[in-house]
């Protein structure tokens, strides 16, 4: 098997509260993404996703841990040498509105990214940035002058995927970009993805809280907790036989016609707060399997049957789910 185009190696992101301690949204985290693969993220709001994706595309560097892409540290090297590194990964953000620069015009914003690595002569820029337009969607004609506030949400959003593509990314790492659009424009972007990764053969790593757009993207699934990779797997593994608690608390949370609601509770307790997580298994004070290990000692990722990794003392391996 060839190696991963992109390694997260127990990544940390800490950030300083006004009072002078210390918030980690993201506690050692490691995964890879494989060349050519979907890898979607998923949990709950707080859980620690945007600051991961951020902190792999170094906006701004992880405190601890590496980014590896291509075998090569983002995180270390000269200056130039990691910026030269990182064009190679591009972000979609969540709010396309705001994302874009409301005071420049479409052409100017997806030729951003050649205009501050220069290279290539007006003309050529001017080619590629049309070429761009049209593959997500446009008459480049039509909007080349048009500025953000004259497009709606879902234009907005497939102007932003426009620039992430100029470099030609080998990955592409996007934080909820369907969340602010409504369904029938959300399956429009998830079309044109699918479509742009299958012609560019890029890898993405696809942040959503929305569990079916999941299931029908990515070819393996993260489940994070509190800062924390709780469950790793392929998709339909984890969905038709979740291990961890969590991430079977989170699928039952989903209405689906047809299937009766869960008898109990899905989840007991109240949601921590990152700001005072507690020990062991973050999960633990919601969890009904919860014993004295669980507070006393720190789950990792671990091999289980059926093919996917879980952070759990007592998996749920002996459970199935119907599709």
């Amino acid at each position: 098997m060839s190696a991963p185009v992109l390694e997260v190696r127990d990544l940390v992101r800490r950030f300083k509260r006004a009072d002078g301690r210390w918030v980690i949204a993201v506690d050692s985290v490691s995964l890879s993404l494989e060349r050519g693969e979907t890898l979607g993220l998923v949990g709950e709001s707080g859980c620690g996703k945007s600051s991961l994706a951020r902190a792999i595309v170094q906006l701004p560097p992880p405190d601890a841990g590496a980014v590896l892409l291509d075998g090569e540290d983002l995180t270390q090297g000269s200056t130039q040498n990691r910026r030269e590194r990182r064009r190679r990964m591009q972000m979609v953000f969540q709010d396309p509105v705001s994302s874009l620069n409301p005071r420049r015009r479409v052409g100017e914003i997806v030729g951003e990214p050649l205009q501050v690595w220069g290279g290539a002569s007006d003309a050529d820029q001017r080619d590629r940035v049309a070429a761009a337009l049209t593959e997500v969607g446009f008459d480049a004609q039509t909007v080349w002058s048009r500025r953000p506030h004259e497009m709606s949400g879902g234009q907005c959003q497939r102007i932003a995927i426009a620039p992430a593509l100029m470099l030609e990314p080998e990955v592409l790492v996007l934080d909820e970009p369907v969340s602010a659009l409504d369904v029938s424009v959300q399956a429009q972007i998830l079309n044109l993805l699918i479509d742009i990764r299958a012609r560019r053969s890029f890898s993405m790593l696809f942040i959503s809280h929305d569990l079916a757009v999941i299931r029908n993207l990515c070819d393996r699934v993260a489940v994070m907790y509190l800062g924390r990779i709780v469950e790793i797997g392929r998709t339909e593994d984890i969905y038709r036989r979740p291990s961890h608690p969590y991430t079977r608390a989170l699928l039952d949370s989903v209405l689906v016609p047809g299937r009766a609601l869960p008898e109990q509770e899905a989840l007991g307790g109240e949601l921590p707060s990152i700001h005072n997580p507690p020990s062991g298994c973050h999960f633990r004070t919601r969890c009904a399997r919860a014993t004295e290990r669980c507070a006393n000692e720190v789950p990792v990722l671990s091999a289980i049957p059926g093919g996917q990794s879980s952070a759990c003392f007592h998996p749920l391996v002996e459970m199935s789910r119907s599709a």
